[in-house]
């Protein structure tokens, strides 16, 4: 699993979602390693990571790879930010290796059981269909459906970085590979119970404009006992678009559990001891009232 690593203080993981890498993060990294030591990850099928085959098993896989990254690393436990189905990663990990986390970030969560996925990506996911008009759904995500979700020339190489691991003449059938990873009722069916389960403090964001229902981000915010909701001014892509705002209210919430940061670095904690959640004081996106 490629890593990369920037920054120091407390340790911060970064799961990115589905077709990006971890380049998501760039800018939310970009201030946050001022703070925290970053770890940026590519789930496998993106970025630098080879593709693991879907299995029953394969969040616990996966949350494995992530245990073996943190041990490598000698990360005695870290704080988890999720986006998007990177989130079903963070929970996954967050519920099989609860002690090695520190405070959880789900941003744009999709994880529920009545997921409906993009109906681009959806075709990809069908039978027969999904292979034979692979090249022309590829192009349309890439050209127009990527482009209109992530429309600024500044973020216009994060956008290729995306794309690159879909390149090439393969690329429409990695892309029609990678999405095929199941039914979500089926997928995700457990995944309200493991909401429940989570005892560590959780910051859920969501976009006023995003592609998901508002609804997923309130239920997982009220599925997890020591939770905080915050609404930004964005779309689905919220590290790209917020990316400042982002960083700031990860750095306000992360302190207001009693984390060290690399600016502040006297602990307000044991290493040992996790404080109760509280509501803490975030930065609200400028375009929110």
């Amino acid at each position: 699993m490629r890593c990369n690593v920037r920054g120091k203080g407390e340790a911060v993981l970064f799961v990115h979602g589905m077709p990006t890498n971890g380049r998501l993060w760039d800018g939310v990294v970009r201030d946050l390693s001022r703070h925290f030591r970053c770890f940026v990850i590519d789930l496998p099928g993106m970025g630098g990571t080879p593709f693991l085959p879907y299995t029953p098993s394969y969040f616990a896989e996966v949350s494995a790879q992530i245990e073996q990254l943190r041990m490598r690393h000698r990360v005695q436990r870290w704080h988890v930010v999720g986006h998007d189905g990177g989130c079903a990663i963070a929970v996954h990990y967050a519920h099989q290796f609860p002690k090695r986390l520190g405070c959880l970030a789900l941003l744009s969560p999709a994880m529920f059981p009545d997921l409906e996925p993009f109906f681009l990506l959806e075709l990809l996911r069908k039978p027969i269909i999904g292979e034979v008009a692979a090249p022309i759904i590829h192009a349309l995500f890439w050209q127009i459906a990527m482009r209109r979700a992530i429309p600024n020339m500044s973020n216009a190489s994060q956008r290729s970085s995306f794309y690159e691991t879909f390149s090439g003449a393969s690329g429409p059938w990695k892309l029609m590979r990678l999405v095929r990873w199941g039914q979500p009722a089926t997928v995700f069916q457990n995944f309200p119970s493991i909401l429940r389960r989570l005892d560590c403090p959780t910051l859920v964001i969501h976009g006023s404009r995003d592609i998901l229902p508002d609804s997923f981000a309130g239920r997982a915010a009220e599925l997890i006992a020591n939770s905080q909701l915050l609404e930004m001014d964005s779309g689905h892509f919220i590290p790209i678009e917020r990316a400042v705002e982002v960083s700031q209210n990860l750095v306000a919430y992360f302190r207001s559990q009693g984390a060290e940061t690399a600016t502040n670095p006297e602990p307000s904690y044991r290493a040992n001891l996790r404080l109760p959640a509280t509501k803490a004081p975030l930065v609200p996106s400028p375009a929110v009232q």
